[in-house]
This record gives C-alpha cells, structure tokens and sequence, in this order.
C-alpha cells in the first residue's frame, strides 16, 4: 500500500517529507508564498525526491473556493488521482498565530484562523478518504479557540468522517525540541473495517520515549556563557535530544545554510551576557547545548542565540533543531526572513515521520476499499 497525499500549507516540506519516509506518495503541493515553494521543491531536488507528480500549486487555499478556473482545473485533478485504488489522502497545518497564546490570539477572526475552516471545508467537499489536520496547542487548550476547534470537529463528523486527535510533543519522537502539537485523524466510515478509532489508532506505537521518561531526567540548566566553549556531556542524559547531538550529527558548521544568520549592527553585549540555557525571557533566549530547545529557534521578535558562540542561530542549526536529515538544505538566493518563518513554522520532521508511520500502520489494517 502506497498512499496518495495531497498537502495544503506546504512550506518548506516537512510534513511531507515525514509522511514520505513512512511510506505514502506526495502526488499534489500547494502553498502560498512563491519562496516557500521554491525551497519546498529545491530541498526535494537536493534529496533527490521527486516533484509531486500532479503539480505544485501557488496560490492561496482559498482560491479553490473564490476562482472558477481554479476550481475547475483542481477538480480535474483530483478526479484523476481518485481513480486510483490506493487511499487519497489531505495533509496539512493551517497557518496558526491566530490560535497561539504567544502569537495574535485573534481565532478565527484572524487572517490565518479563517484558513482552519476553509481548510476544513475543503476536505469535506472533496471528501479525501483520510485526512490529517495540525495545528498549535492553543487550538485545543484555549477556551474560545477549543469552541471553534470542536465546531470544525463537529462538521467532519457530519461529513462521514470518524475522527481521533491527540495532543503530541516532539521529544516524544526523538526531536530535540519540547514543542506541543494537537493532531486530528479522520477517515470516512465507509473507508475502514472499524468504527471505533480509539481502539486501533495507536498514538504511541511509533513514539520514542515518554513524557514521563523525559521529565525524570535531570537535564543541565544553567551555565555561564563562555564563548567556544568545550563542555562535557553530562551522565544519565537522554543524549539524542540534545541540541549539541544534532549540530554534530548534521555538521551544522560545514552545511551550506552555516553561514545564514542574522547579524545586528546592535545587540552583541547582550549575546554575551545570556547565561547558556536562560530560556526564561521571551527573547534572547540561550538554549543548553546538551539540553533540548524550548521551539524551532527563529531570528524574527524571538531571539535565539546559539549555546556556545555570540551570535544568533544559524539556518543549519535550526533545521537540526527541527530534526531534518543532514542532507535538507534551503536555497543560498531566499531572503533570510523568510528562511527562518519556514523552519519556526514547520512540523518538526521526526514529529511528522512518527505521526506519518501511525496513520500508514492504521491503514494497513483498517482501510477497506471495497466498503460501501
């Protein structure tokens, strides 16, 4: 079984490179922002992945709805992978500052939480046998915003779809960073041999460690920053999901995205006086090198600074942060901005590889195609 993905809010690829390497086909991508498709299809060439074979669209999700021609030409699309008998499936996160308790928190008011219900609407008029909906915890923590959570839930269900989410965490799956994300899996009831989800959709089957397990360990706090300097790795620390395992694993200093960074004219004293692993401020955060980081490190508002050199984070660095393979690069020629918004906003990749073997473990147990 290979299934077929089409992905909405592709970025840089991650989510999809994830689902791929747990076996499923990306036949379709679309994303708004040229440079995020542009690096979305660069980094596959580099991979040597090849491109979806029904197209890289660039354009907003809601065109599909608002322009006749791009309907017609996305329903022509759709048909021909649907004649296929292998499971066609919607993959996606919305963008999200809408519903982060850090970002807007306008719900679905906002420019971007309006993207949550097209994208909601989108999968219910064409009715994918499977689809996968991420999005950031306050979507599902947050009061008002869990309303208009349960609101699109209650839309699926009216759609045929059964659904389970779960509230995930990217140590969980070997990433070295403690970011939550709320996951929902629906698949048509006409489309398994079972109507209880909870019973076979196991979400801890691919998962590595526990948060349990995660919490016991006594992780470095704090040490002073000493620019270049050699420190020991601690006894008794889960290793792989430390920020210093990943910069080695990646050579993060000969990667060809080392070099870009961002670079102040002003701010350097204060690179200097950040205790290595003071996370406690919402900017100018400095995360322990054998520790693992607080998010994806992004030079926008929030500050990253490397653990052991005065300067920011790197664009290699933070893809190790966001557990990509060495070989994931981004094109020399994007503007750094737009460098660091895609690797802030993407699935962390062994996040997604775990969720991606989750759903492909269901349905080679679960999908039916000759159900009715």
């Amino acid at each position: 079984m290979t299934p077929k993905i089409f992905s909405f809010f592709s970025g840089a690829g991650f989510l999809d490179l994830g689902f791929e390497q747990a076996g499923f086909e990306t036949i379709f991508a679309n994303e708004i922002h040229p440079e995020f498709m542009k690096t979305y299809n660069f980094a596959r060439q580099k991979l040597s992945i090849k491109e979806p074979k029904l197209g890289c669209f660039v354009n907003s999700i809601e065109s599909f709805f608002t322009d006749k021609e791009i309907r017609e030409q996305f329903n022509k699309i759709f048909q021909k992978a649907t004649h296929k008998k292998q499971p066609i499936g919607f993959i996606g996160g919305p963008p999200c500052p809408d519903f982060s308790v850090a970002g807007k928190n306008k719900g679905r008011e906002g420019n971007n939480g309006r993207l949550s219900g097209l994208y909601t609407k989108l999968i219910c008029q064409y009715k994918p046998d499977f689809f996968i909906f991420e999005n950031v915890k306050g979507l599902w923590r947050t009061k008002r915003h869990r309303e208009y959570y349960e609101e699109l839930k209650q839309e699926f269900m009216a759609n045929d779809y059964l659904l389970i989410d779960n509230l995930i965490n990217a140590l969980e799956y070997g990433v070295p960073q403690d970011r939550d994300r709320i996951i929902l899996f629906g698949i048509l009831k006409t489309k398994t041999n079972t109507q209880n989800l909870s019973e076979y959709f196991n979400w801890k089957k691919f998962q590595i460690y526990s948060k349990e397990q995660i919490n016991s360990i006594n992780f470095p706090k704090t040490t002073s920053f000493n620019e270049q300097s050699i420190l020991k790795m601690p006894n008794e620390i889960l290793s792989d999901i430390t920020i210093e395992y990943w910069f080695q694993q990646n050579d993060v200093t000969n990667h060809p995205n080392a070099n870009h960074f961002f670079k102040p004219r002003e701010g350097l004293s204060k690179f200097l006086i950040v205790e290595e692993g003071d996370c406690s401020k919402k900017s100018y955060k400095r995360p322990h090198r054998w520790r693992y980081s607080p998010t994806a490190s992004y030079g926008n508002n929030e500050v990253h600074l490397h653990p052991y050199r005065a300067r920011r984070m790197s664009i290699s660095e933070t893809l190790a942060i966001q557990s990509l393979p060495r070989e994931y690069q981004m094109p020399k020629d994007i503007s750094l901005s737009n460098m660091f918004k895609m690797v802030g906003n993407g699935v962390p990749y062994l996040a997604a590889l775990g969720i991606g073997k989750t759903v492909k473990d269901f349905l080679e147990n679960h999908y039916e195609t000759h159900m009715l």
